[in-house]
């Protein structure tokens, strides 16, 4: 979603009994969207400045306690709406899943005639509605030591990631952070300092731990490094290292479906590991670890290209996850997201080929994409014109000292001017240069036009001088206009037609797809040294045996509306493509001497 589109998904969303996922990167924009919402709902604003003590914490915990307030307060306006008529009260309850006791129990009563059983049965129906979890997310790799407005750095614990965690832990929320791209052990020690991560007399944890896991072994030893420290992952969010939307990060040729079945195989390792690392932790503390806790096993979820209710269905039945996530189609939901129109109408109208995974990001990691967007037309423009990058207004994906001391951001001009400067001494010829060229200037601020679109549709910014980026997963294709909450959540569920064509290959004929585009890209960007040569083959390796498990799938029952004849036919196209390519699998030296 990036650091925009979700700021204010929980004030739009949680009041329904939906969870939804604030980033807390960019602790600039959340203080603008403040202001916004707190005017807007009457409340109280102080601003705190950019470089104020603690800001960046301060601005975090100020504006998650706000959302916190204004979920409160709507949801308690729907409850008092009264039943038996078309307002939110009804949708609160019409949304919820078929097979949930709540949705049941509310169908009962609708079936009731008038006196005191119904209005009993009202009663507890209303105290039952709770609001949807309001949860953030942490980017681990985005943890840059700070300075003062004087240039003077800060200490550790003024860190991006430790800031961020901060601001989230001193908050009233009572929900779940999670982490994603990888582990940072220094901000997992400092979690240590908040005794809200950890279980109370009662059992409860206020503040759960989640982690986004690219395979078992990565849940494994993360899971470790925190039980070592008496933390527990509540949930452990497999995602799908290309089919999603964001940074992807690629696995080494593992295929989602092969990852999840070895989670089903082995996700009771997770547990058995764990507890009694924790309750080792717990001792040394002198806490006492609640038995009831002992019982608990951490939740096992999955993400990234999942569009129709059959494809979840697999997840849920044959793979045993807990549950399914869904991001990039509520891009197209206006009552969730927070997206610019011209933007919107972009996702909307794009196809398959215009959705793809880009070299634009300032971290060096591929970047899910969507062509056309304003941001790509701006950061054009400026090369065009001779000035290529950007200001760099935040700063917060400074990590490169190829030409100076302190980190500056690959996307700032500051660092392409340099790299520019440092082409043309080396005086390539005219067609070596304009590749080089383009490669330097397209990377894009994402840290700054990943919000633009937020401030734009709240109103706080004009859209002039305001470029918006997005960061779809490819499933966006298959979504062709903007659809109401209760259509998308209905389609989530099944009830009613697909909202997607039935010709939408399925989510692991289209991973196919992709992992072999990467394994090209790989091949492409390999120098052919034997390590190179030793990582590619066992790239290869891992996604020939995904394949042949796909196969395996494709032959059994499909669930629900799964296009499951898609993935025969792409895998014979794609494995015939990966041979052909698996041929230049020779290191320089054996080639020149064929």
């Amino acid at each position: 979603m990036g650091t925009g589109h979700s700021i204010d998904t929980p004030i739009r969303v949680a009041p329904f009994g939906i969870s939804s996922v604030i980033s807390i990167v960019d602790d600039l924009l959340v203080e603008r969207v403040r202001k916004h919402y707190a005017h807007q709902e009457g409340l109280p604003y102080e601003q705190i400045p950019r470089y104020a003590e603690d800001g960046r914490s301060r601005r975090i915990t100020a504006y998650l306690d706000l959302v916190r307030e204004i979920v409160h307060r709507r949801l308690e306006a729907i409850k008092q709406l009264p039943f038996f008529e078309k307002n939110d009260k009804s949708k609160y309850f019409e949304m919820l899943p078929d097979s949930c006791d709540l949705k049941q129990d509310y169908e009962a009563m609708l079936r009731m005639s008038p006196g005191p059983d119904r209005e009993r049965q009202e009663r507890s129906l209303t105290q039952r509605m709770l609001p949807g979890s309001i949860d953030v997310n942490i980017m681990t790799k985005l943890d840059r030591l700070t300075f003062t407005r004087e240039g003077k750095p800060l200490s550790d614990e003024y860190s991006d990631a430790k800031t961020a965690l901060r601001g989230y832990a001193e908050s009233a929320l009572n929900s779940a952070v999670i982490f994603s791209a990888g582990l940072n052990q220094s901000l997992f020690g400092y979690m240590t300092r908040f005794r809200d991560f950890y279980r109370s007399e009662m059992g409860e944890i206020r503040k759960k731990v989640v982690l986004k896991v690219s395979d078992f072994r990565s849940a494994l030893i993360q899971g470790k490094l925190l039980a070592r420290k008496g933390l527990e992952v509540h949930e452990f969010r497999i995602e799908s290292g290309l089919n999603c939307g964001g940074h992807a990060f690629a696995s080494d040729g593992e295929l989602l479906p092969t990852l999840l079945r070895d989670f089903k195989e082995k996700r009771d390792q997770l547990k058995a590991e764990f507890l009694p690392m924790i309750r080792r932790y717990y001792e040394s503390m002198g806490w006492e670890y609640p038995k009831l806790a002992e019982s608990e096993m951490p939740l096992v979820t999955v993400q990234g290209g999942i569009g129709t209710p059959g494809e979840a269905e697999r997840m849920l039945k044959q793979f045993g996850m807990d549950r399914t996530g869904w991001g990039s189609p509520f891009l197209l939901v206006p009552e969730a997201t927070c997206v610019d129109e011209p933007t919107r109408r972009l996702l909307a109208d794009a196809s398959e080929k215009d959705v793809y995974l880009s070299d634009v990001s300032p971290l060096g990691v591929p970047f899910n994409n969507v062509r056309r967007t304003g941001s790509e037309q701006w950061t054009q423009q400026r090369a065009d014109e001779g000035r290529p990058g950007s200001p760099c207004p935040k700063g917060f994906l400074v990590s490169n000292t190829e030409f100076t001391e302190r980190p500056i951001c690959t996307a700032s001009s500051e660092f392409q001017d340099l790299k520019v400067q440092q082409l043309d001494a080396a005086n390539p010829a005219s067609d070596e240069r304009r590749a080089a060229y383009a490669k330097i200037v397209r990377k894009v601020c994402l840290c700054d036009h990943l919000g633009n679109g937020a401030l734009i549709a709240l109103g706080i910014a004009p859209p002039a001088n305001h470029p918006q980026a997005i960061c779809p997963g490819p499933n966006i294709a298959w979504f062709n206009r903007e659809y109401t909450l209760r259509e998308m959540v209905d389609h989530i569920y099944g009830r009613g037609p697909s909202i997607v064509p039935a010709e939408r290959p399925h989510m692991f004929a289209k991973e196919v797809t992709m992992y072999v585009d990467y394994f090209e890209r790989l091949l492409q960007q390999s120098d052919r040294s034997p390590k190179s040569i030793a990582a590619l083959g066992v790239f290869l390796t891992n996604l020939l045996a995904g394949m042949d498990y796909c196969l395996e799938l494709a032959a059994g029952e499909a669930y629900g509306d799964e296009n499951l004849a898609s993935i025969e036919p792409r895998i014979h196209e794609q494995r015939e493509r990966l041979e052909m390519l698996a041929l230049q699998l020779e290191p320089v030296e054996a080639r020149a001497a064929s």
